[in-house]
C-alpha cells in the first residue's frame, strides 16, 4: 500500500473514515490526561489525532498522505484544537526514543510481516517509561466478513501475536471481539476485532 493508494484514498472532501474517534479508543479516555504526548500512527484524516487533543494530550500525528493530513489539520480547526501532523512512511519513520506517553495505533494493518516487526520495534522504543500502547485491529477472521482492512489474513493481530511483542510489559486490557462498527465508508458491518492496551515498564 503505497503513498499513491492512499493518497488516491484519500483525495476527495468526504472522510472517508468519518470524523468521530475509533469507539474503542473513545472508551479509554479516563487513561489520557491533559498533556500526555501523544502519538497516533497512520492518523489519516485525524479524527482520532483530534479526538486525543480534545483530551488535552500534545498530539503528534504522523501519515503518509498530505491529503490525509490536511484533512486532519482542517478537523483540527474546525473542533478548535491544534495538532501538530508529520507526512511519514511508518515503516521508515525514525522514532524517536522515549518521546511519547502514549502510542495510539488504530487500524494499522497495512504492513505484512516481517516489515510490520519495525513498526512494532519502533513503538516499543519511542514509548517512554511507564507509557500507554492502545491499540485495536482486526483478527485473521475478519476476512470473512470483508467490512474493512486488507485481505490478507498475515496482516492480521491474535492475540498470541500481541503477547509475542508485547508480553514483557503489563497488560491492562486485552480481548477479541465481533461487534458492528460504523467508521465511515471504509470501515462498516460486523467485523473481528481485537483490543489492546499495555504499560511500559517505568524502569
Amino acid at each position: 500500500m503505497s503513498r499513491e493508494f492512499w493518497d488516491t484514498r484519500y483525495a476527495t472532501e468526504a472522510y472517508i473514515f468519518g470524523t468521530a474517534p475509533n469507539v474503542f479508543l473513545a472508551s479509554q479516555a479516563a487513561r489520557i490526561r491533559p498533556g500526555m504526548r501523544a502519538l497516533s500512527i497512520a492518523d489519516g484524516e485525524g479524527r482520532n489525532g483530534v479526538w486525543l487533543a480534545e483530551q488535552g494530550a500534545r498530539v503528534h500525528a504522523i501519515d503518509i498522505s498530505p491529503f490525509a493530513l490536511d484533512k486532519a489539520q482542517k478537523l483540527a480547526v474546525a473542533r478548535g484544537v491544534a495538532i501538530d501532523t508529520e507526512q511519514a512512511d511508518a515503516l521508515d519513520w525514525h522514532w524517536p526514543a522515549a518521546a511519547y506517553d502514549v502510542v495510539v495505533a488504530i487500524f494499522i494493518q497495512f504492513a505484512p510481516p516481517p516489515a510490520r516487526e519495525r513498526i512494532v520495534a519502533g513503538i516499543r522504543r519511542t514509548l517512554a517509561p511507564g507509557g500507554l500502547l492502545i491499540l485495536q485491529g482486526y483478527t485473521p477472521k475478519q476476512i470473512e466478513f470483508g467490512t474493512g482492512g486488507p485481505p490478507d489474513p498475515a496482516h492480521m493481530y491474535t492475540a498470541d501475536l500481541l503477547r509475542q511483542w508485547f508480553g514483557d510489559w503489563e497488560i491492562l486490557h486485552l480481548a477479541e471481539h465481533e461487534s458492528f462498527i460504523s467508521e465511515g465508508t471504509h470501515h462498516h458491518g460486523q467485523s473481528a476485532l481485537i483490543d489492546f492496551v499495555a504499560r511500559k515498564p517505568a524502569y
